[in-house]
């Protein structure tokens, strides 16, 4: 039946031979793989996996057995491209998934893309689950200033410092991984490095203990250490941009700034409410500079 919905649904359009399928698959929730996903990878002549372990109980819950299973990953991926273009060349359909989530973002991919491209093969996507786009959505405030996706870390070393001191600067917001067992040294380390700057931290995204939960960089670390359960399962950071992190909070100071601002000049009144509220100066003068042309 499933089959047959997704065949209703994703049948009329065109799915060109020759053509590699990038695919994202569930990150964590079956029922989040596309109708249009599961069509393709029954269409595909085969289908080109970052783990052929994972991806075959995928296809066997999906009642799609007997294709041939390429192994595509990290450590293979510029030399099995070779066999997925030679079967490209021949006309197939080829559909390429990750583990989880959007192909060629974070997992591999990308050489793999590059390389059919080049070899004058369409490359057409199928979208569907992205753990960082996930975490966007909920962060709540990132349209404000964009976004950047970071991903893993460096793990130690210069570099590692070097990606952290990065991020601290950034005026946009960033979108970071992290495994279980390093996102204890990351919560400190972004502690250190972003002090009191917004950070929503997502855990097992779409699963059944999926964790949603917005605070200071600073209380990252504390947050994660008040319950054991708190460091189990995969996370997704998004480290608030500068701008939405200054914008935010500033309405809760109008009646303030009106009530001095009726009594002060401009200068005067941003002075005072500084030393009251703690806010930046700037971005409360450019507050007070707004209500006092809205008021006029």
């Amino acid at each position: 039946m499933l089959r047959a919905a997704a065949a209703a649904a994703a049948g009329g359009q065109q799915f060109p031979p020759g053509a590699l399928y990038v695919v994202a698959t569930p990150i964590g929730n079956l029922a989040d793989l596309t109708l249009r996903a599961i069509h393709v990878l029954m269409l595909a002549d085969a289908v080109a996996c970052e783990d052929t372990r994972h991806s075959a109980p995928l296809l066997r819950h999906l009642g799609i057995e007997g294709k041939p299973l390429l192994a595509v990953h990290e450590h293979n991926e510029r030399e099995a491209a070779g066999a997925v273009l030679a079967r490209l060349a021949r006309g197939e359909r080829v559909a390429f998934v990750s583990d989880a989530g959007t192909p060629a973002v974070s997992d591999p991919g990308a050489a793999l893309v590059a390389a059919a491209q080049a070899a004058g093969c369409r490359c057409i996507p199928v979208p569907g689950a992205s753990s960082a786009v996930a975490a966007i959505s909920v962060s709540g405030d990132v349209s404000r200033t964009g976004f950047r996706f970071v991903g893993f870390l460096p793990t130690k070393g210069a570099e590692r410092q070097a990606a952290l001191d990065a991020l601290a600067r950034a005026d946009d917001a960033q979108v970071l991984f992290e495994a279980p067992h390093r996102v204890v040294a990351l919560a400190t380390a972004l502690g250190s490095a972003c002090g009191t700057r917004r950070t929503t931290l997502c855990r097992e995204l779409t699963k059944q203990f999926e964790t949603v939960a917005t605070m200071p960089a600073t209380e990252l670390s504390g947050w994660l250490a008040a319950d054991p359960n708190r460091v189990r399962g995969e996370f997704v950071l998004v480290l608030h941009g500068r701008a939405a992190e200054g914008a935010a909070p500033l309405a809760e100071h109008d009646a303030m700034l009106r009530t001095l601002l009726a009594e002060l000049p401009l200068k005067q009144a941003v002075g005072l409410a500084t030393q009251l509220s703690g806010a930046p100066r700037n971005a409360l003068y450019e507050r007070a500079l707004a209500l006092k042309q809205a008021d006029a």
